[in-house]
C-alpha cells in the first residue's frame, strides 16, 4: 500500500503527468484529425481560406446536406475497389510473416545452439544485408524477374520481402534463444525427446512472446511496404500503400484526395486492434532479454 508521502502530488509529479498527457495528445492528434477529416469533403479538409471548415464541415453541409459524409469511404472501397488492394496486402503479409518466422525460428535456434564460429559470421552477413537500402536490393532482382517473366505478381513480392526481412528475424529470434538455458533442451532430450521435439514442445512455448513480437515487426514491414511493392507489382496487383499513393494523383493528374484519406484511416484501424490484442505478448517479448535465464 502506498504511503502518504508516496501518494502526495508534488510539483515534479504534476509536471510529469502534464508532460506525458501533452505528448500523448500531440502524438495522437494526426490520426484523430485524419479520422475526423475523412468524413468531410476535400474543400473542407484542405481548406486554405479557413481551417475551421474542417471542424464544422461548411462545404460538406452545402454539398451533401450534412456535416459528415461517407463519400470518401464509398469512393475508395466501392468505386476504386480498394478492397482488392487490401486483399492483396493480406496475402503478401500472411505469407511473408509465416515464411519469415518459420525460417527465422529454425535458423535462430540453430545459430543460438551452435558452438561454431561460423554462426557469428552468418549473423554479421545478415546484419549487413539488412542494413542495405531496399531500393538497392530490389533493383538487383529486377533483371531476373523480367527474364523469367515473373514481374508484377504477388509471389515475387513475397519472396523479396522475405529476403529483406529474414536477417531481422534471425537476429531477433537468435537473441531470444540465447536467453533460454541449454539445460532445457538437454533435459527434454534426456527424457526421450528428439532435438526437434525438444525445440517444438519445450523451447518454442517458453519464447512464444518473442515469436509474437518478431512476427509483429515482420507484419509491419510487409503491411507498410512501399518501395518493394511499387517496383515489383503491376497496377492490377497493387497493395494498399501504392494504391493510396495513386489516389493522391500527381502534378499533372488531379487526385482523389478524400479517397486517400479514407483509405489511410481504414488501413490504420486494424493496427490498433492488433496491438491491443497482442499487447501483453509484445511487452513480454520486448522485455524478455532483460533477465538472463
Amino acid at each position: 500500500m502506498a504511503t502518504k508521502a508516496q501518494s502526495r502530488m508534488t510539483p515534479l509529479k504534476l509536471f510529469s503527468y502534464a508532460f506525458v498527457a501533452f505528448w500523448l495528445i500531440l502524438a495522437a492528434f494526426p490520426f484523430f484529425w485524419t479520422f475526423w477529416g475523412s468524413f468531410k469533403v476535400q474543400a473542407d479538409f484542405l481548406s486554405k481560406a479557413d481551417w475551421t471548415n474542417a471542424l464544422w464541415g461548411t462545404n460538406t453541409i452545402e454539398q451533401t446536406g450534412g456535416a459528415f459524409t461517407g463519400q470518401g469511404y464509398y469512393g475508395a472501397w466501392v468505386l476504386e475497389d480498394f478492397w482488392f488492394n487490401f486483399k492483396n496486402t493480406g496475402i503478401v503479409v500472411f505469407f511473408t510473416v509465416v515464411i519469415s518466422l518459420t525460417f527465422g525460428t529454425l535458423g535462430g535456434y540453430a545459430l543460438a545452439r551452435s558452438g561454431f564460429k561460423y554462426a557469428f559470421w552468418i549473423l554479421m552477413a545478415a546484419l549487413i544485408f539488412r542494413a542495405m537500402p531496399h531500393m538497392t536490393l530490389v533493383s538487383g532482382y529486377l533483371l531476373w524477374f523480367f527474364e523469367w517473366n515473373v514481374w508484377g505478381i504477388l509471389p515475387t513480392t513475397i519472396i523479396v520481402l522475405v529476403a529483406i526481412n529474414q536477417p531481422f528475424t534471425l537476429w531477433m529470434l537468435h537473441s531470444f534463444f540465447k536467453n533460454i538455458p541449454k539445460d532445457m533442451d538437454e533435459s527434454a532430450m534426456v527424457d526421450g525427446c528428439t532435438r526437434f521435439q525438444a525445440f517444438w514442445h519445450v523451447i518454442v512455448p517458453v519464447m512464444w512472446p518473442g515469436v509474437i513480437t518478431t512476427g509483429l515487426f515482420s507484419f509491419l514491414l510487409a503491411y507498410n511496404d512501399f518501395t518493394v511493392a511499387v517496383m515489383l507489382l503491376s497496377e492490377e496487383n497493387e497493395t494498399i500503400i501504392p494504391a493510396i499513393n495513386s489516389f493522391m494523383g500527381t502534378t499533372q493528374v488531379e487526385g482523389k484526395v478524400m479517397y486517400a484519406v479514407a483509405s489511410v484511416v481504414s488501413v490504420t484501424a486494424p493496427l490498433f486492434v492488433l496491438i491491443l490484442f497482442f499487447q501483453r505478448q509484445i511487452v513480454s517479448g520486448l522485455t524478455a532479454g532483460a533477465v538472463k535465464g
